[in-house]
């Protein structure tokens, strides 16, 4: 009898979880022909030329990822979260890419990022260089490397950005500018002497080397600019003291490479970032943190921007520029919660990111901005247990385990530092706080590190050829419809004479397709 009762309360429980609109069909019917108009409104695709291409990445940011980040959105607004749309939910366009390396099943940031940028795949922990390049063996490098997406944005005269949450030498960003054998070579005193004397750069070098005239760089990875030992101008621990054995400072190397005409701003601090006139700011680097910038959620507000903040700053510097503009923005360290196994940090770094997303969305038109959100790859974060609707995206499921006897929360990981026995056994999780910023979420497997996840990850698209995303694609396909859509790189053939400068119209290889159907229809 009591059994009884409690299943009925749990009954009547999950009941009063349902919002009363949704118990009436029509609010489900009414909905979905809501999206329907929606849908065939898109059948008039938007052929226009790209002036603007923006590329959103979200490192480590799977499909779990995107469904549990949407919920905390909503939970964040009161709400009960599973109805809520993130931005990149609105996008019309969603397509899967298939993020395998060259020689990976389940890939790095390093060849994904060569794939997603410069349009061609390559292998794991190689960054600008093609699969002939075998990982930290620089002399395999020369003839090797491959171009991307931002530097024929830049050949086509367009103003191009790098905005990351990570170091601006990290594996994502590098990919736009570097060509290295070695994602860690980050600067000299990374590399080993053999790489150095065969002629090897390091990723900072080839920040202010390859592409000297990138308008907007911003992130973190401070140290690696400065020679070794030099103290850093806000903390005082050892850790953040340069790094170059070559004893350049890469701040005036960079200044030094800058037109005497030109403004060139270097900033360390956000205040100093807000402060600026952007209208008199040609060149802005922005280096915020030693290395990786800190956590959403320990972010200190007065002295680091925010992704959003600095996604603002960087589209008004490129958008002056009448010929449009390229900006690759990382929301990098969605990554490092998984892989320290600390999703409330991963989450929020989501949520951030997509905030970012929408200021984005703001300051660009749909009629000439394309713009694309992504990942690189998964993460082995999961979250179930049937829990009820509306439940703590950070909670518990409704049940213990029927093996162990014990409770467990909703989020879990394939593996990671999360697994913990306690007296033979699986931890308790009700005797600690696991909805800290930093609980590390149970895992299936130990390991020091939570590792990537070998899923397809989505891609949403809004904007100019944003159709062109359609299926499931090779993720080296991304860059090329970029490229398509922007008339820049190889993909020139289809458009006017000087539509890829700041002409916005329909591309007109498709009104000569059309005349091509009515002349067969005719004849």
């Amino acid at each position: 009898m009591k059994a009884l009762l409690l299943v009925l309360l749990a009954e009547v429980c999950l009941a009063s979880l349902v919002p009363e609109k949704e118990k009436n069909p029509q609010y489900w019917r009414n909905q979905a022909q809501q999206t329907l108009k929606i849908a065939l409104k898109l059948q008039q695709l938007n052929t226009n030329v790209a002036k603007n291409i923006i590329l959103f990445l979200g490192d480590g940011m799977g499909v779990s990822t995107v469904t549990a980040a949407r919920i905390l959105k909503g939970q964040l607004q009161n709400m009960k979260g599973e109805d809520s749309l993130l931005e990149m939910d609105k996008f019309p366009y969603v397509a899967l890419s298939k993020t395998y390396n060259t020689n990976a099943q389940v890939p790095d940031s390093a060849g994904t990022a060569t794939a997603y940028l410069c349009g061609v795949k390559a292998n794991e922990g190689t960054v600008g260089v093609s699969a002939a390049v075998t990982r930290a063996q620089c002399n395999t490098t020369a003839g090797n490397e491959v171009t991307s997406v931002l530097k024929w944005a830049k050949g086509a005269g367009k103003s191009v950005g790098i905005v990351t949450t990570t170091r601006v030498n990290h594996a994502t960003p590098s990919a736009a500018y570097a060509h290295s054998a070695n994602r860690d070579w980050y600067s000299d005193n990374e590399m080993p002497p053999e790489a150095i004397q065969q002629g090897c750069k390091d990723i900072a070098q080839q920040l202010f080397d390859n592409i000297p005239d990138i308008e907007v760089i911003m992130g973190g990875g401070r140290k690696y600019m400065f020679p070794k030992n030099t103290s850093d101008v806000e903390y005082r621990d050892d850790k953040y003291r340069g790094t170059r054995l070559d004893g350049k400072n890469l701040i005036d190397v960079w200044r030094d490479k800058k037109p005497k005409d030109k403004n060139a701003q270097y900033v360390w601090n956000r205040s100093d970032l807000l402060s600026l006139n952007l209208m008199e700011v040609d060149f802005l680097l922005g280096l915020f943190e030693p290395m990786d910038m800190m956590y959403e959620l320990d972010r200190n507000v007065q002295t680091d921007p925010s992704l959003t903040e600095m996604v603002q700053v960087a589209i008004k510097i490129l958008q002056r520029n009448p010929r449009g503009f390229f900006l690759l923005v990382e929301g990098g360290r969605i990554d490092h919660g998984h892989h320290e196994g600390k999703a409330k940090h991963a989450l929020y770094e989501t949520v951030e990111m997509d905030r970012a997303i929408g200021q984005a969305g703001g300051m660009t038109s749909l009629e000439d901005t394309l713009t694309v959100v992504t990942a690189d790859h998964s993460h082995v974060f999961t979250f179930g247990g049937y829990t009820p609707r509306g439940n703590p995206i950070f909670g518990l499921a409704p049940m213990h385990s029927d093996v162990d006897k014990m409770p467990f929360t909703s989020i879990l990981y394939g593996n990671g530092p999360g697994y913990k026995i306690v007296a033979g056994e699986r931890e308790n999780v009700s005797t600690v706080d696991y909805a800290h910023a930093n609980y590390q979420a149970q895992s299936a497997v130990p390991l020091r590190q939570e590792t990537h996840g070998g899923e397809d990850v989505a891609i949403f698209a809004k904007g100019p050829m944003a159709h062109l995303l359609h299926g499931v694609h090779e993720q080296n396909y991304i860059p090329h419809v970029m490229a398509y859509a922007a008339c820049i790189g190889q993909n020139t053939d289809h458009c006017r004479s000087g539509a890829h400068h700041s002409i916005v119209g329909p591309l007109p290889f498709l009104s000569t397709l059309a005349s091509v159907i009515l002349l067969k229809f005719l004849f």
